[in-house]
């Protein structure tokens, strides 16, 4: 569930027969294409175990496949512009959908941040856990050894992504960053080069349809929006922009650092 909500309701998730139809036989492809997946993964993080302490190194990869495939089959386009940087940071985008997992995923293997209810969810909790999710609690009490968790996950070599709105989005706006995750990249211990990646995601609809199509948020519910998305027959598509890299330098602060990446993720969704 997003905590942020619009006083304008949410488009209609109704589906017809047609619909439905499509949407059952797209979910029984990705379910028959889970089976594998979920074994590649076990057998991956079996080898990381043995030979890399446990530092996923495979696991990633296993999951970018398949998150490419659920794009496919549902028909999602991604317009990806720039590249994912190669040295040791993390991506901050901004969040629209639970769609933005499996766009980010397919562009680069990384691993995500999300918050610690997360971990509890039926069915998504096991899979987020299985990817390599790291969990937080987002309570100023816990700042300090969740900035120790997020530290050593960079040490470990790990590329993760942020979404510093805290919540998701009708899909037509960005909220201001919040600043607290920024922290972990100023901390002494952390690698010399790190830097944060700005990513904007903006998302198209399907012609015709409610410009908010793809959003996420507020009170809707999850398993209606799935079935409503593999259900649209011509999908729209999606622009990933990547933005230049910025260096936490010495002296840099967490606000400075998110109010940074905040503008550059605006200035990339205005021209999205």
């Amino acid at each position: 569930m997003s905590t942020w909500d619009s006083h304008i309701p949410p488009p209609d998730m109704g589906l017809t027969p047609r619909q439905r139809a499509r949407a059952m036989l797209r979910f029984a492809l990705l379910a028959l294409g889970l089976v594998p997946a979920l074994l590649a993964l076990g057998l991956a993080r079996a080898a990381e175990t043995v030979i890399h302490s446990g530092a996923r190194r495979f696991t990633p990869r296993v999951v970018q496949g398949y998150c490419r495939f659920l794009l496919w089959v549902i028909g999602l386009r991604s317009d990806c512009r720039g590249t994912v940087m190669a040295g040791d940071g993390a991506l901050v985008a901004n969040h629209a959908s639970w769609l933005d997992i499996f766009v980010l995923n397919a562009r680069a293997p990384v691993q995500f941040v999300a918050k610690a209810e997360v971990a509890g969810w039926p069915g998504i909790g096991l899979l987020a856990r299985l990817a390599g999710t790291v969990f937080i609690r987002r309570d100023r009490r816990d700042a300090t050894a969740q900035t120790r968790l997020l530290a050593a996950e960079f040490r470990r070599g790990h590329r993760l992504v942020f979404f510093p709105e805290g919540t998701s989005t009708d899909s037509t706006l960005v909220l201001p960053f919040k600043a607290t995750l920024f922290q972990a990249f100023l901390a002494p211990d952390m690698p010399r080069d790190m830097a944060v990646q700005p990513v904007s995601l903006r998302y198209h609809a399907p012609d015709g349809a409610d410009p908010r199509f793809y959003g996420w948020w507020g009170g809707m519910d999850f398993a209606r929006h799935f079935l409503r998305v593999l259900g649209q027959a011509r999908q729209g598509h999606v622009t990933v922009l990547c933005h230049a890299p910025i260096f936490c330098t010495p002296g840099t602060t967490r606000k400075a650092l998110a109010l940074q990446a905040e503008a550059a993720v605006q200035t990339g969704f205005n021209a999205g």
